[in-house]
This record gives C-alpha cells, structure tokens and sequence, in this order.
C-alpha cells in the first residue's frame, strides 16, 4: 500500500521507497539530487529495524502490526497488556517499549518522568486531518468541548522537544503524542433482557437490574460512570466530574457501596473479555461498555447494544508516543510508522470496533462506501456489517447505535481524567472493591 508516502522533489522519489530499498540502492544514490534533503536513513539498511509497539487489546491488534510490517519494510512488533499492567510497563519497562497506545489519562501519569519525548509536528503527515476535538478542542462547527475531565488539548501540546511538559492547551510545535484514536463511552445493555426503555446513566444504579449490573473495576474511569448515574437522579450536581472534591469523592464513594450492600452490582470487569462473557452469559444485563466489547458479543449472534443516553457521552483519546530511548534509525522508523498508522488503514480497522480514528477520512479510504456510510453516518447497512475478524456484526438494514460521527462525539459530557486527588480516590475505591 502506498498510502502515507511523502513525496519530494522534482523527480518524485517517495521516502518510503528509498527506506524499503535503502539497501539497494545506497551507492547509485549517493550525490543524486533525487535524495538531496532526506536524513541518513536512505543509506542504511532498515529490514533489522524493531519497532516494539505496546497498547491495550482493542488496538495493539497483530493484524495491524504485520500489515505495517509488510508495507514499512521494517518489523512491527504489537504487545498487549490490560489497563493497569499497560501503565505499570510504561512506568517501569520504558526501555522495553519503542512506541505506544497511550491514552490522554495514561499521560497525566507519563508527562516529565523522562519516559516519552515530544513529536515534531514538521514531522506528522496527517495534522490538518486530525479532528479538531484534539488539535482546537472544538468541533467541526466551532463549538466548545465540555471542559470536564482530561480534554485532548490540555495534555496534547508539549511546551518544547523534551516533552516534559504540556502546555495546556497552548498550540506549539511540538506533541506529546499522535492523536489516534477516539471515542464516546456509555452503558451496553442486553435489550433482549432489560425488559423496558433505557435512556438514562440513572439506569447502571436502578433497583429494575438489581443483582444484574456491571461497572468497570478502574477509578478514573469506574466513579465517572457512577457519577453520571447519580447527577442523572439528582443526587448531587459536580462541579467537575472528572475532577472531583474529596468531599465529592466521599459522596460518590459512599453511595457506592450503600448501593453494593443492597446486591445491586453482580461483578466489577477488568479486562474486555470479563465485559463480554458477563454480558454474552446473561450475567449482566447492563454494564460499563467498550464498543469493541458490544461488537463481540454481536458477533456471536447476540443481542447487545451500545446505549444512547440523554445526558451524553464519557469521552477519550488515544495517542501514539514515542519513548525517549528512541533514536538515531529507529526514530526515523518511527516517523515513518506513525504517518502509516494515521493514513487509513489501522483506522478502518478500529473503525470495525467501533471506535473512530483521529484521521476519519483517511480510514474512509480503507472501507467499502457501505460500511464508511454505516460506521461514520450513521446510514442503514446496505449490506452485512463484518467484524475486523470477518463475522457478521450487524444485519443489513440496521442503523449503528448513536448516529453519526458527531452526533456522537458531539456529545461528550465528560472526558475521562485523573483527577487532582487521584491518590484519595485509589484508597476510597479500593475500599469500595473490597468491601
């Protein structure tokens, strides 16, 4: 595949070309002004190169990494831990890693421990296609993100080349990641067994689905969802949902586990696997959801639905970072992968998830016009929806759950956070676990 190729000069030499063929072609090429401006690169071979690549399982798919593998010239090489595991490799195995998933929340922990190094902008393709939630913290329209929780451009852009330090919000040259993957949150039901209308965050803590919900076993992510359910009830208006008191944290952490003794809760998941086979058994009728996870357990012939909800979305980001060991030809390598990673191709395939690439036109190139008109805008399947992995997902006639691309992100109430008592919160939810 071709996509993501940087042309320069007159005669129209693409630097992929001359990194696939540097071994080749290294002596013609010397003083040829057909290379003239490109690094070093050109003159060294690369088919060595490793670039280790660690995320979570809904992203750090092997599919991805032979394909990139396959049109680079170098090797990919994904590795995939769960949640806290991930975090604990990126803090404590750095050098292990070359490049990463990294979610917005997952920097907050990084930033100025010496384990990324900020990205050129000069050198990313793929900017001016990025949604403008990460590059402007706005909409197409103009409009104004919600301001709750880890929003993509407080942690986005890094104050200089070191990347110790984001700015905030203020655009600068330079990144602490590449924006890559995105989404709105929000319960998946089993339609078939909630046995009536489910439109509200209220619904995780209703006495109908006693014994029959589920929530996601992480703190930054698990007392949001929570605290969405308890101001959708009127139990208490947040000031920051993604940034709560310690009184605030008190409250909700107290009506968690007044709401646990009452045996509303059948299980707290961990890991994408947990969440379907709870919800695919029947277990659980109404849980904390990812879309990959809604996609499995359709893809087994089974009723589930990623649910719509009156008061709006939990929103996240992923981003590609590069650790600071990195250098020299593997750097460059790296550039290489990150331009492919955004031109299309991993973006029709985490679009199959349900998840949206930062770069949803260049992922459009990569789906057939049926399955972008279904995934993107929110259009009747023409046809059957497949999975990734080729199974059928969604019958034809079906309309994906929330509509379009922005209807969706367009209504994001919160994003996810690590909040400023983040260790108070630890305690008070490990109390909570326990319990």
């Amino acid at each position: 595949m071709a996509s993501g190729t940087r042309q320069s000069g007159s005669k129209g030499i693409s630097r992929r070309s001359l990194l696939k063929g540097a071994a080749t072609v290294a002596g013609a090429a010397i003083g040829s002004d057909a290379i003239r401006g490109f690094p070093t690169i050109w003159a060294q071979n690369i088919k060595d190169v490793v670039l280790h690549h660690a995320g979570p399982p809904v992203t750090a798919i092997p599919a991805i990494a032979e394909q990139a593998s396959k049109d680079l010239g170098f090797t990919v090489q994904m590795q995939a831990s769960e949640n806290a595991d991930l975090l604990n490799r990126f803090l404590s195995q750095s050098s292990a890693i070359d490049c990463a998933d990294i979610s917005l929340t997952y920097m907050r922990y990084l930033i100025g421990r010496n384990i990324l190094q900020a990205i050129p902008l000069a050198k990313f393709k793929h900017w001016d296609e990025t949604i403008p939630l990460f590059t402007k913290g706005e909409y197409p329209d103009g409009r104004k993100i919600v301001q709750q929780g880890i929003t993509p451009t407080m942690i986005l852009y890094a104050t200089d080349a070191t990347g110790q330090k984001a700015t905030n919000g203020t655009p600068t040259d330079y990144i602490t990641g590449i924006p890559t993957v995105t989404n709105g949150d929000t319960l998946g039901i089993r339609p078939d067994l909630v046995g009536r209308k489910v439109d509200s965050w209220a619904d995780v803590l209703s006495p109908d689905f006693k014994g029959r919900t589920a929530i996601q076993d992480n703190p930054t992510i698990g007392i949001i969802d929570v605290a969405m359910a308890m101001e959708a009830r009127g139990d208490l208006k947040y000031g920051n949902k993604g940034n709560m008191t310690k009184a605030e944290i008190d409250k909700t952490v107290d009506t968690m586990l007044a709401t646990k003794r009452a045996g509303q809760f059948r299980s707290f998941w961990t890991s994408f696997d947990q969440s379907v086979n709870l919800m695919a058994s029947g277990e659980v009728v109404i849980q904390s959801m990812w879309s990959p996870a809604v996609a499995a357990v359709r893809s087994r012939g089974i009723a589930c639905t990623f649910q719509p909800l009156k008061e709006g979305y939990r929103g996240w980001g992923y981003t590609l970072g590069v650790m600071k060991h990195v250098d020299g030809l593997k750097l460059d390598c790296f550039h290489e992968y990150m331009n492919w990673y955004t031109a299309g191709f991993p973006g029709s395939f985490i679009a199959r998830e349900g998840y949206y690439s930062a770069q949803p036109d260049t992922a459009r190139k990569y789906l057939a016009p049926a399955e972008a008109a279904y995934w993107f805008d929110g259009k009747a399947a023409e046809t059957d929806i497949l999975s990734p992995f080729g199974k059928v997902m969604e019958k034809a006639g079906n309309v994906r759950d929330g509509g379009t691309l922005w209807q969706r992100l367009g209504n994001i109430a919160v994003w996810n956070s690590v909040m400023d008592e983040d260790r108070y919160l630890t305690r008070r939810w490990n109390e909570f676990i326990t319990s």
